[in-house]
């Protein structure tokens, strides 16, 4: 795997999103992570400031 990116793990959401995901290191870093799903995309936010554990927040659309 590539070293710019790292585990996290993923609680809540649509049951289909697994619930440990490799993204990148920034996006980690930032406490916010943002997965493509259909036509939109799940929104997880960082528990804890030294935690990988990442909660659904909710789904946005793609715009048209």
């Amino acid at each position: 795997m590539s070293e710019a990116t790292v585990e996290v793990v993923l609680q809540g959401g649509p049951s289909h999103i697994p619930a440990e995901q490799r993204v990148s290191k920034d996006a980690a870093a930032y406490g916010k992570v943002k997965i493509p799903s259909g036509a939109g995309y799940e929104h997880f936010e960082r528990v804890a400031a030294d935690s990988l554990v990442f909660r659904w927040t909710g789904r946005t659309k793609i715009a048209e």
